[in-house]
């Protein structure tokens, strides 16, 4: 009996970015140190090895980011979280050179940002990256039509263009028929839609999103993420998307990057972060999250060859998973029968087993027998 998972929007989004390797965004070793004596301070780091709270004790300087280094692919979902105050705002902010590092590099499509003259940056704030705020910044006197043209029309788009181009996205974000009412006739849920319809407007290559969500109800808000997710499905936009939320995180992103006292520290896949967490503070995150529909065959399987050397042959008959099942899918074939699981690869061969012991060492977050 073969059986098959289906894919995640997330798991979609993945493979679309494993077709192109390319770096879209690399930040290389990126600083930010707020006060009067930044490079003092950096340089106290460096060869003292400071901490966050002693800069402020002797500088008067607070480090919003520590040395920030990552880059991300080609229409891949780049998550950025941390608690309050852990510098993923701050962090964002230096893609566009909204704000400007004490030191590092930001590389967009090899073109080296800091680097930038006025004109060549506008241009990139204005056709190549946009941004999404999690308070909106709707212009009050403008209708919702003329919000979403507005990065046309600072591109001296006519008129009639920029507004076929408002209509046709705001479909996209399901607001045809409110083009003419203004931000206060509108929820939260639809002023941020009207948001993220003007950043699409502009058909950057990049999107930042800072919180969209964080401020709208736990349904409009898991209804938005349904929606932005289809989104980055179809336009395969490269997207670093800052959230204070795992769940979220893991809901949306390809991979994810932690980060605490401006510092990252730890990136991967979600499911390498549930798995794998780097610390007592990653661990304290994920502690609460569900493994069940984030973990894979491919993770908690025993090679076939190995099975069989330890355990002795798999009884014929033996249901079937792709690589790809998750944990879910897993636990219910193993309510079919008492046997081992046979996990398949994508071209049908047989590369591993699964057991009952796995399966709950995987529930109980442990690996193989490494507990």
């Amino acid at each position: 009996m073969d059986t098959q998972a289906q894919s995640s929007p997330a798991q979609s989004s993945q493979a679309q970015s494993n077709q192109d390797q390319s770096a879209s965004i690399e930040i290389r070793n990126v600083w930010k140190i707020f006060g009067e004596r930044e490079a003092e301070a950096l340089a106290a780091i460096r060869s003292q090895g400071l901490e966050k709270a002693e800069v402020l004790e002797e500088f008067g300087c607070v480090v919003g980011v520590a040395d920030a280094s990552f880059s991300v692919g080609r229409g891949e979902i780049f998550c950025v979280m941390g608690l309050s105050g852990s510098g993923k705002s701050t962090l964002v902010r230096h893609v566009n050179r909204l704000l400007e590092p004490t030191d590092g590099h930001i590389l967009i499509d090899g073109d080296d940002v800091m680097a930038m003259d006025p004109p060549s940056l506008r241009d990139l704030r204005n056709r190549r990256v946009a941004m999404v705020f999690q308070n909106f910044g709707l212009m009050p006197h403008r209708t919702v039509r003329d919000n979403v043209a507005m990065p046309l029309e600072i591109r001296g788009t006519g008129k009639s263009r920029r507004w076929q181009e408002a209509d046709r996205v705001l479909e996209m974000v399901n607001l045809t028929g409110w083009e003419d009412k203004y931000a206060h006739e509108l929820s939260g849920g639809m002023q941020q839609r009207v948001g993220l319809a003007r950043a699409i407007a502009s058909d950057p290559t990049i999107l930042l999103m800072d919180e969209p969500f964080s401020a709208l109800d736990p349904l409009i808000r898991r209804q938005l993420q349904d929606q932005f997710m289809e989104l980055a499905s179809e336009l395969h936009k490269t997207t670093i998307f800052i959230t204070h939320d795992l769940d979220e995180a893991i809901r949306i992103g390809d991979r994810i990057a932690i980060m605490k006292d401006g510092r990252i520290v730890q990136t991967g896949a979600p499911e390498e972060i549930v798995m794998n967490p780097a610390d007592d503070y990653v661990s304290d995150f994920v502690a609460g999250i569900s493994k069940l529909g984030l973990v894979y065959a491919h993770t908690i399987m025993i090679p076939r060859e190995q099975r069989v050397a330890e355990r002795g042959p798999v009884p014929e008959g033996a249901l079937r998973a792709r690589h790809d099942a998750d944990l879910n899918h897993l636990i219910d074939l193993s309510v079919q029968q008492d046997g081992p699981i046979v996990i398949l690869a994508d071209d049908g061969a047989e590369i591993g087993i699964v057991d009952r012991i796995d399966l709950m060492r995987a529930i109980q977050g442990s690996r193989g027998g490494d507990e």
